[in-house]
């Protein structure tokens, strides 16, 4: 729970850390997550999904398996980040479900500004935005920014939103809403079915609040590449218009 004046404000927070390769940041994004979890959030469980990762992430990850408030989950073969948020999905708990990439390129610092409009009920969703956030971010990728613009550009054509990040890891949404939408992408095209989902249920409230963006280079372990990028653009169209 928010640490709020507001008494009547309650809920269960889950967060959901999808994980691949990741030995070396996967801690470290961890140990800063529980520490502002426990910090601005009373009810919180944080549930890591290893999709089959192939170096040590098992292993760290084994360390936090006993300890409060998390629960550690495996693939036995690499499926995808949308395969893995299905997988907790599955398994979670809470009243609200927020995605944290386990690369550490988002800041959990950030997550009072994201999820605030949840627990004051302004929203039922909010996505983390990295463009005009006024906060730090890479400069990184020219035209991974321009693909990232053309694409949310297009999502707010075909729902009438008016997103300026649509691919964003830091989504924050109401349980209650998750749970009427059925997902299908196993890869990075979850980002853009679960938005043109979303869009589709009558009356929704979509938010945007500013973050921090540390982006990492491919030297540096990004995974996301052009290819993705097309494939975005096939499932913005498709969820759209065909399913």
């Amino acid at each position: 729970m928010w640490k709020s004046t507001n008494p009547e404000i309650s809920h269960k927070i889950s967060f959901i850390v999808p994980c691949y390769n990741e030995d070396k940041l996967v801690g470290p994004l961890l140990d800063t997550l529980h520490q502002a979890t426990q910090q601005f959030f009373k009810d919180v469980e944080i549930i890591v999904v290893n999709d089959g990762s192939t170096d040590n992430t098992r292993t760290v990850l084994e360390t936090y398996s006993q300890r409060p408030g998390f629960l550690i989950l495996h693939h036995p073969v690499n499926r995808g980040k949308g395969a893995a948020i299905r997988t907790a999905l599955e398994k979670h708990s809470g009243t609200l479900v927020v995605f944290q990439d386990a690369d550490h390129e988002y800041d959990p610092a950030d997550l009072p500004e994201l999820i605030r409009p949840l627990l004051d009920d302004r929203a039922d969703v909010v996505y983390g935005s990295r463009f005009g956030s006024g906060k730090p971010k890479r400069a990184l990728y020219f035209f991974h920014a321009v693909g990232n613009r053309l694409l949310t550009t297009l999502t707010n054509i075909l729902t009438g939103l008016t997103l300026t990040d649509m691919e964003t890891g830091y989504k924050a949404i109401k349980s209650e809403i998750l749970s009427t939408l059925i997902l299908r992408e196993n890869g990075f095209g979850i980002e853009p079915e679960l938005t043109m989902k979303l869009a589709r249920i009558k009356n929704i409230r979509f938010y945007e609040v500013g973050i921090s963006y540390y982006g990492r280079s491919f030297e540096e372990g990004k995974k996301i590449n052009w290819k993705d990028g097309l494939h975005a653009l096939y499932c913005l169209l498709k969820y759209r218009f065909l399913t």
